[in-house]
């Protein structure tokens, strides 16, 4: 994929996220039953970077739970991080705005323990801008910390398959983009459309390889079937 391309999937984005912001979180009012399961493995000390926090369903979810370790959300779209700047008085969290798929986000500190990305990778174009994004997660780990991510499978529903759009409607062809790469619209508040890629476990395990990182865990979870993301678990090697 080319970067001129590239850059017209990240525009196809950040104008949905900005046009149907509100939409968008309306329809995400609750974590998704994985990230449950991640937040259960929680000892409530760690330092938290979440990245792509969007409206702060992680953030609120934390704080239901009384985290107190620091938690930092990271997100290009100012609609969502509107719902998402909710004080919390004994919870020292705040978010940002930062476009990730730039090579810098801004000085974040480091030593993070976690760092998540939910339903985050799957709108980044490209393996390129998904290594910098990899390596950039990797600096920010402290020693021993997780990062930890999901990506939507939405090839195991009907109903998502039915929404995969022509690339022409964006005047694109199907060789300029990536084996996995999709186009789906949305239905809510008006009509718009996404640029979405749909992982493989192989294809991950690529990605984890060529950045430095070891999986420690894989499942499946989300949706009717409990099969509409993958979840992971890496460790810097």
């Amino acid at each position: 994929m080319n970067r001129e391309t590239q850059r017209r999937l990240l525009e196809i984005n950040r104008q949905f996220y900005q046009t149907f912001g509100k939409a968008f979180s309306a329809t995400r009012g609750k974590i998704q039953p994985g990230v449950s399961r991640i937040l259960e493995t929680l000892q409530g000390e760690e330092r938290i970077l979440d990245i792509g926090c969007g409206n702060g369903s992680l953030l609120r979810a934390l704080a239901l739970r009384h985290h107190r370790g620091e938690y930092l959300g990271l997100d290009f779209s100012l609609p969502l991080l509107e719902e998402a700047d909710t004080p919390f008085s004994e919870f020292p969290a705040r978010c940002l705005q930062a476009d990730i798929a730039s090579a810098f986000w801004g000085d974040l500190g480091g030593a993070w323990d976690i760092v998540t990305a939910f339903a985050v990778m799957h709108h980044l174009p490209g393996e390129e801008i998904r290594l910098r994004l990899l390596e950039n997660v990797r600096t920010l780990l402290a020693r021993g910390g997780r990062f930890i991510h999901s990506e939507w499978q939405f090839l195991h529903s009907e109903r998502l398959r039915k929404r995969i759009q022509p690339w022409e409607e964006v005047r694109l062809d199907a060789e300029s983009v990536d084996e996995g790469d999709y186009l789906l619209d949305w239905r809510h508040g008006g009509r718009g459309v996404r640029y979405v890629h749909h992982f493989s476990e192989r294809e991950l395990a690529s990605l984890a390889e060529r950045s430095g990182f070891r999986i420690l865990q894989t499942f499946y979870s989300d949706g009717k079937e409990g099969n509409l993301a993958v979840y992971q678990i890496w460790t810097p090697k």
